[in-house]
């Protein structure tokens, strides 16, 4: 069964293997804001003197540079073949990524734009720190409401359907409607600044730097649960499902159960603040400030492996089914590493054919990973980080 065969040389490259290509951002330790994996792209933008959009193919080719922000990009939020970004010069832009030129520069918010997500029905909704939301026709370069209510920072924001979700340094949280632009609900129970969310329709889930994260009801705005057990800022959230994985500056990832409102395990991560944190079905990927990237089992909250060697600095890590990348600092220059787990065209190719060769005659392979490692070797079975 060649499917079944590549699924388990794809899990067993997760777990000590891969192969890695290095490619080189800047030639020094540049601020990182963002980082998206698409089925096409991979974009990473800039800010601290920098201001542009690096714009690759997922195998790490250089496609194109975005120019066009005054200032440092602190947002971008890719659909398709188009990039809207925002950043510290005021403007949201958008982007044609096939040709890397700019379509539209999109004025109207007088401080820097702090978050960006898209619409299903093509919008583009931006946080920024004059405390409004916009909401823009990126087919025309319009826009289309302002969402005024916040009174500070709009830090965070989630989209599902026609809501909006923001959260704000003015400690709430609120829910829009895209399409009339009016404020829906407002979520108050936080006693500091909100600088995390994630909203699936069902429920809403928001970090905050007063240590907790607290789950709500989008129909009726009530509070479901409070989540306690960091011991700093929850600045990393992700939600799938009844399952929740969140990320501190204490350097802990948690994982909860949205069913029990409780924690199935804690994980001590990093010695450092955990600054990227990303999960699907399988496997959950951190990242910290101690320069180490590690890859944990869902299920069990088991260390699987730390991905390569450590780093000066990691600033963001994304990953899909076979492919990971990470964006860190390396010998005082910014560089991405983009981690193939998939196996070789050829290898796919050679399964084919062996599926219909007399297992007498078939012999072992084996594949490399970027240290030289087998993935044939045995390994320990990983710890379960102390709770």
């Amino acid at each position: 069964m060649p499917h079944a065969k590549q699924r388990y040389q794809v899990d067993t490259a997760w777990r000590h293997g891969g192969r890695v290509q290095q490619r080189h951002i800047t030639a020094d330790q540049a601020a990182v804001t963002s980082l998206h994996l698409t089925p096409k792209y991979i974009i990473v933008a800039l800010d601290t003197g920098n201001a542009k959009i690096h714009v690759f193919n997922t195998d790490g080719d250089r496609q194109s540079t975005l120019v066009g922000h005054a200032m440092g990009v602190w947002a971008t939020a890719p659909c398709g073949d188009v990039l809207v970004s925002g950043g510290s010069d005021h403007d949201v832009r958008v982007w044609d990524l096939p040709t890397g030129e700019s379509k539209y520069a999109m004025r109207g918010h007088t401080s820097t734009v702090r978050c960006l997500k898209m619409s299903e029905d093509g919008y583009a909704i931006s946080g920024s720190r004059d405390r409004t939301l916009r909401v823009w026709d990126i087919n025309s370069g319009l826009c289309k409401n302002v969402l005024v209510g916040h009174q500070a920072t709009v830090r965070c924001l989630e989209v599902h359907g026609d809501l909006v979700v923001s959260g704000s340094f003015d400690t709430v949280a609120k829910i829009w409607s895209i399409s009339d632009g009016q404020c829906l609900r407002t979520l108050a129970g936080h006693s500091s600044q909100i600088y995390s969310i994630a909203f699936d329709g069902r429920r809403i889930a928001t970090g905050s730097l007063d240590t907790s994260v607290r789950i709500w009801d989008p129909n009726n705005g009530n509070c479901l649960g409070v989540l306690q057990g960091h011991t700093s800022l929850v600045g990393q959230l992700q939600m799938r499902g009844d399952t929740l994985v969140t990320g501190s500056s204490d350097g802990s990832v948690w994982v909860w159960s949205l069913h029990d409102m409780a924690p199935l395990y804690q994980l001590a991560a990093h010695t450092h603040g955990v600054v990227s944190l990303q999960f699907d079905d399988i496997r959950v990927v951190s990242g910290g400030g101690d320069g180490l990237v590690k890859v944990w089992d869902l299920k069990t909250g088991q260390l699987v492996r730390e991905l390569g060697k450590p780093a000066d600095i990691i600033s963001k890590v994304a990953f899909e089914d076979e492919k990971a990348v990470v964006i860190a600092s390396r010998n005082g220059q910014t560089v991405m590493e983009v981690r193939s787990f998939s196996p070789p065209l050829d290898d796919v190719s050679h399964q084919v054919a062996r599926s219909e060769t007399p297992a007498s005659v078939r012999d072992s392979t084996s594949t490399n990973d970027d240290d030289g490692n087998s993935d044939m070797k045995k390994t320990a079975a990983p710890e379960r980080a102390p709770a």
